[in-house]
């Protein structure tokens, strides 16, 4: 059986079509995900991400014990700040893609995503051994709601007092928000300004009711989220990212950390991966096509009649009008204006190879 969301009444009655997602049930779309997508480009969409685990670590080492457990510098973080970090296993493989926020000198939270959440709190758990820490996981009792568009900022300014302008990107501070504290942080997964309300899930249908009092302001389901992040770039774990690859084979070598004193899982298998240069053996790309048909997640890849890659990711781009997607493909075939083919049921769709992402605000 599903685990249901805290705000799992608020969106039945909203009429909301749900989804199972990794044992939760969410909300896939209120009415027409194509509006829902636009609301965001345009205004501001409200989610609810309840389903995201959330870890804390507390004590004196906790940046310590999360400096050896994951690729990352996070003893580095000054408390109100975030960072994109990554939990591999020995061999370099990446078991999760996460955000690791601090909230003060001895508390942070790691949000990791649905399908992975158990695994990272076990493998967090069991690194933290040693360690002056305390490792819980609060992935039921924090409920997550996310308000992202250009609009976000008007919305959580008449709603809390914190100083929103001076509140930077992959930022987080407690405020209150309809009589209840939370914590609230200026990151995303739309390629748009925006902020996620961490709540505890008792109150977060009075957050939710507070911060939804704005007629521009569509609640927006995980379809459209799933196309706001792709035409941003933004890697999903179990498309662009698995356990099979390494934070350099999904070209996202930036994340890891050697010059940290502390040692770290994975760390020989990284530092062999990363002295290979330029071996990678695929790279990640994007894909556009004219007409309407989209490459799907598993689709071939093709240069002539030899498959080269294989689709991670595809959509019709509500934003941009014509179909898109990502691809892992050779190092030499992923100049701009490279024309390759992706097999969509049996027929052949010119692709031309384009710079990652396919949309930035602004």
């Amino acid at each position: 059986m599903s685990t249901l969301s805290p705000l799992d009444d608020v969106h039945t009655g909203l009429g909301a079509s749900f989804t199972d997602f990794a044992g939760w049930s969410m909300p896939l779309r209120y009415g027409s995900e194509l509006a829902e997508h636009r609301a965001v480009r345009e205004a501001a969409g409200l989610f609810d991400l309840s389903h995201m685990g959330e870890i804390e670590l507390t004590g004196p080492e906790a940046g310590r014990a999360l400096d050896y457990a994951l690729v990352g510098n996070l003893s580095g973080v000054k408390p109100g700040r975030a960072r994109y970090t990554m939990i591999c296993d020995g061999e370099g493989g990446v078991l999760d893609d996460l955000v690791v926020y601090r909230i003060g000198e001895d508390h942070f939270m790691v949000v990791a995503n649905a399908s992975n959440a158990s695994l990272v709190f076990t493998e967090l758990f069991s690194r933290a051994e040693g360690f002056a820490v305390e490792v819980v996981d609060r992935s039921t009792a924090c409920a997550l709601i996310a308000v992202q568009g250009p609009r976000a900022q008007e919305i959580l300014g008449a709603v809390c007092d914190a100083d929103l302008p001076a509140l930077p990107y992959y930022g987080c501070v407690p405020t209150v928000i309809g009589g209840h504290d939370i914590l609230l942080a200026r990151t995303g997964y739309t390629g748009e300004d925006g902020f996620e309300i961490y709540a505890e899930a008792p109150h977060a249908a009075d957050v939710w009711r507070t911060v939804s009092e704005f007629d521009f302001l569509v609640p927006s389901g995980l379809a459209c989220r799933d196309t706001l992040r792709l035409e941003a770039g933004m890697p999903l774990y179990g498309n662009e990212l698995t356990s099979d690859m390494t934070p350099f084979d999904a070209g996202l070598g930036r994340v890891v950390k050697f010059d940290k004193s502390a040692d770290f899982i994975g760390r020989a298998a990284l530092e062999r991966r990363r002295d290979e240069g330029n071996a990678a053996q695929q790279v990640l790309v994007g894909l556009v096509s004219e007409g309407r048909r989209a490459a799907r997640h598993g689709y071939p890849v093709l240069d002539g009649d030899q498959q080269v890659g294989t689709v991670t990711s595809g959509a019709l781009s509500p934003t941009l009008g014509h179909p898109i997607a990502m691809a892992y493909v050779p190092p030499a075939l992923t100049t701009p204006g490279t024309e390759l083919t992706v097999d969509i049921r049996g027929k052949a769709m010119p692709v031309s190879v384009v710079k990652l992402p396919f949309y930035k605000r602004g």
